[in-house]
């Protein structure tokens, strides 16, 4: 049996990011800066992903050990063009290039015991959502709804649209993570905490919400806020990801005060150098002392 803090379930992508006119290629995804950023900060972590076999090599861009990624075989792999449209790269069009196989209740290997089972999705259909029940009997459920929300439209062009069974299974997500956009199209409220609120009325344990300049978390009784401090925004993308992915493997033995303000030094500190989170924990602390 494998034992994990955090099983990070999700597809690898092959990100052509345009910024400034300059294309760059990068692996990317949310299942990518997710469990990079846990492990490192000394967390167990196993992964759960698909790609094409020609692909493969792409596997070797984890700082995880090989050991701990099941790599499932697809036809095609992840890829999506992002270019972003403003100087702090917060507004962007995602367009899907190609996209890998769905996942399944049969794709979890049953030789998995992990303490959170996180659902790290890049795009609308990726996961069967029964999936989310049946973790949710194996242990904690983390979910991006990210992977719930963002559709493959016409063009294929990505656009969020609302995810029409959220209702039927938000009571079996313990922490939910979404951004400010995201909260909006589920709620249909601009205010954060109202949205929180109504996310956690659903039923939903503990909500992270992502917005540019804090990290809102609400767990029924308190809303908590940490803002980001980043220097520079080089490595904005994956900021979500990471910060999430840190915060639910983090509060696994913290507080909730302790947990966020540690996520939200790291994606701070993240997102001034391109790629996922390679520091250490001693690297966080010291931003915190020098920052917060």
């Amino acid at each position: 049996m494998k034992r994990y803090d955090s099983f990070v379930i999700g597809h690898i992508s092959i990100d052509e990011n345009i910024y400034q006119g300059e294309a760059v290629k990068e692996i990317g995804g949310a299942v990518f800066y997710s469990s990079c950023a846990s492990y490192a900060i000394g967390h167990k972590i196993g992964i759960l992903t698909k790609l094409s076999s020609q692909d493969r090599k792409y596997l070797e861009a984890f700082i995880i050990p090989q050991e701990n990624i099941t790599a499932l075989d697809s036809r095609n792999t992840t890829s999506i063009r992002n270019i972003y449209n403003s100087a702090d790269r917060e507004r962007r069009t995602c367009t899907a290039l190609s996209i890998a196989d769905p996942f399944t209740i049969d794709d979890v290997p049953d030789n998995i015991d992990s303490r959170i089972y996180h659902f790290a999705g890049l795009i609308s259909g990726e996961f069967d959502s029964e999936m989310i029940k049946f973790l949710h009997n194996k242990g904690r459920v983390a979910l991006d709804v990210q992977g719930f929300l963002r559709t493959v439209v016409e063009n294929k062009e990505m656009v969020f649209i609302d995810w029409k069974k959220k209702k039927e299974y938000l009571p079996y997500i313990d922490y939910l993570k979404t951004d400010a956009a995201e909260a909006e199209i589920m709620t249909g409220t601009k205010d954060r905490k109202k949205a929180a609120e109504i996310l956690f009325g659903w039923g939903t344990k503990e909500i992270m919400i992502t917005h540019n300049k804090e990290v809102l978390i609400y767990n029924g009784k308190e809303h908590y806020t940490c803002p980001l401090k980043p220097r520079n925004l080089s490595g904005r993308t994956g900021r979500g990801d990471t910060c999430f992915s840190a915060y639910i493997t983090e509060r696994l033995d913290k507080k909730i005060e302790e947990a966020l303000l540690f996520a939200a030094a790291l994606v701070s500190l993240k997102m001034e150098k391109p790629g996922p989170f390679k520091g250490t924990r001693d690297k966080v602390e010291d931003y915190i002392k020098k920052y917060y």
